[in-house]
């Protein structure tokens, strides 16, 4: 038995209770934590359905484990799925950083969301790529890449990924650049 502050006495109950609820809180912090990494290879059956891998399913909170928003990247042919929450927050900012009234920003908005879709994971932890992402990640093997992002995750068709992606010394050339012009910026503030 135990004692808080006021001088109530707290019964077993009360303590698993506590217990219960800090368990709780602790595994939404790891959750919150917890980044999409590595790459995991998959393969879309004749429907154009997919295995989320375990990993990234896991990483889902309890609210995201039955739908999930894809959309095709601007930039790449591949496919990219956003958690609820991430999504929320990127249509937040890009809110906050376009004006709703001006007809430029406004195309930019309706290009951004026009691509976008909610997908249904099933019980079995699968996704049905509609035929117009087949077509935007170039399915044709139906071998499929997972590529975590680290709040999101792309999905690529394995040998588009493989003509694409660049080589170890060309990542850490990059890299390198880029955080020193960051760097460099960051000191002249």
């Amino acid at each position: 038995m135990l004692i808080n502050n006021n001088g109530a006495k707290w019964g077993n109950f009360e303590i698993i209770f506590i217990l219960l609820r800090l368990e709780k809180s602790i595994r939404l912090i790891c959750r919150k934590m917890s980044t999409f990494i590595g790459k995991y290879e998959a393969r879309a059956d004749v429907k154009g359905r997919i295995f989320v891998p375990s990993a990234y399913r896991k990483l889902l909170s309890s609210d995201e484990k039955e739908r999930i928003v894809v959309r095709k990247d601007a930039d790449n042919d591949c496919i990219v799925f956003f958690p609820e929450q991430v999504w929320n927050k990127k249509v937040a900012e890009l809110r906050e950083n376009l004006d709703e009234w001006n007809p430029d920003d406004q195309m930019l908005l309706f290009a951004f969301t026009e691509d976008a879709e909610w997908l249904d994971i099933d019980s079995q932890g699968r996704v049905l790529l509609s035929k117009k992402n087949q077509q935007a990640i170039s399915l044709a093997d139906n071998e499929v890449l997972f590529i975590g992002m680290i709040d999101r995750f792309a999905v690529w068709s394995k040998s588009r990924y493989e003509q694409t992606k660049i080589s170890p010394s060309e990542m850490a050339n990059r890299l390198k650049e880029r955080m020193m012009r960051k760097q460099c910026a960051n000191m002249q503030i």
